[in-house]
């Protein structure tokens, strides 16, 4: 089996709010399914789909909006493997391979929780710090990857 064949295509967003960069802090949000675990929205590339139609696809399925422009791209698909818990739901895959933006929400941009499928119980805007102490430990390498390079190009 190859790469991308037992890791799920996925494409995951850090979203700044309207007041970037003035305000460089990060909306997090709280699973509703695991207790105290805070996450990016992220979510699967269907088949056929492209990685830029995905993005916007989750984020009004995850916080009910896509009034966002995108500020950044990770250059290069970041992959995780699910913890045994996890793994055993999500068969074939062993983990997500992802594409990460950088995403800047509008001005009056209208976060809903409350969608079709909730995934998330809460958010709020944390610092990068705040952020790394708060997810869970199987995203914590690939979210310092990714944090570290968009603070390196100066988008953080």
């Amino acid at each position: 089996m190859s790469l991308r064949e037992s890791y799920r295509p996925n494409v995951a967003m850090i979203i700044v709010s309207h007041e970037y960069p003035k305000k460089k802090d990060i909306f997090i949000a709280q699973r509703n399914d695991l207790a105290d675990i805070w996450q990016f929205p992220q979510g699967g590339i269907d088949e056929g789909e492209e990685v830029i139609d995905a993005l916007f696809r989750e984020m009004e399925e995850e916080i009910g909006t896509n009034a966002a422009e995108i500020i950044a791209e990770y250059p290069e698909w970041i992959s995780y493997d699910f913890p045994p818990k996890i793994a055993k739901s999500m068969r074939p895959y062993k983990g997500q391979t992802q594409r990460y933006f950088l995403v800047k929400l509008d001005k009056g941009a209208d976060i809903n929780l409350d969608t079709k499928h909730p995934e998330f119980s809460a958010y709020k805007y944390a610092s990068v710090d705040e952020v790394l102490e708060i997810t869970a430990h199987f995203k914590k390498n690939v979210y310092e990857t990714v944090i570290n390079y968009f603070k390196e190009e100066g988008h953080l």
